[in-house]
């Protein structure tokens, strides 16, 4: 499968803003947007996302004929592919996943994901895939330690991407997997990512916005939601929320 196209602005609000724009006047893509500059970068529950010049900002618009539970798997993807993109410049061995998508360096942050979807004219549903990678800088002051890659490139790399290069990469990585998901569904994708994601069978703490539960995670569903086994013994299936694993959760 090929690589969508990438478009590089020089400014935006927000990369997925802008793909939301396109969706609702009709653009189906798919379409990688990417900015040099977000004034207005959003990541999970509102938060402010840093968007500090020489890191990566895109966003891939992309129509897709699935329900809405289905269609979120493709954030998974996304994981995997910024995962990829990582490998090329930092060992391998520094580079995991923290469920459910946000892409380590040496257990600090190093990427964040936000999927937004609707209905789009066509009959199918857009996705804005926003992916944020700290390629040059770090933000600071963030509730959990962050880093970019230039703080962990591997031997024989000078320097990180430019943002030209990452997206380019992102895009073919995004592309590869996303393939395997049309042909072969989820369970590979959830195979691959589990692989990257340590922590699925240790103590867990998940904040969940209006409640925090604790408990041993158990390893993930068939949809991707974490298995949280809670004192009682009872099951708790976690679709979205801050969790943190360990001993020190």
């Amino acid at each position: 499968m090929d690589a969508a196209p990438v478009l590089l602005l020089d400014q935006l609000d927000s990369t997925n803003a802008e793909a939301r724009r396109r969706a609702e006047a009709g653009e189906a893509g798919p379409l990688w947007i990417t900015a040099r500059r977000q004034t207005q970068g959003r990541g999970r529950r509102g938060r402010d996302w840093a968007s500090q010049d020489g890191n990566l900002f895109a966003t891939l618009l992309h129509v897709v004929n699935k329900s809405p539970a289905e269609a979120a798997q493709i954030t998974f993807i996304a994981a995997l592919a910024v995962a990829d993109l990582l490998d090329r410049y930092a060992p391998p061995s520094l580079v995991t996943i923290k469920w459910p998508n946000d892409v380590m360096l040496a257990g600090a942050k190093a990427s964040g994901i936000l999927v937004e979807s609707g209905a789009h004219a066509s009959g199918g549903l857009w996705l804005a895939v926003g992916i944020g990678v700290n390629l040059a800088h770090a933000p600071q002051d963030t509730e959990r330690p962050a880093t970019a890659l230039v703080d962990h490139l591997a031997v024989g790399v000078s320097a990180p991407p430019t943002i030209e290069v990452a997206a380019r990469q992102l895009a073919e990585a995004f592309a590869v997997w996303l393939h395997r998901w049309d042909t072969l569904g989820f369970q590979p994708i959830l195979d691959a990512w589990a692989a990257r994601t340590p922590g699925l069978d240790g103590p867990a703490v998940a904040r969940l916005g209006h409640e925090t539960v604790e408990g041993r995670a158990e390893g993930v569903a068939a949809d991707g939601a974490l298995k949280l086994r809670l004192a009682d013994g009872s099951l708790r299936l976690i679709s979205a929320g801050d969790v943190f694993f360990g001993e020190a959760a």
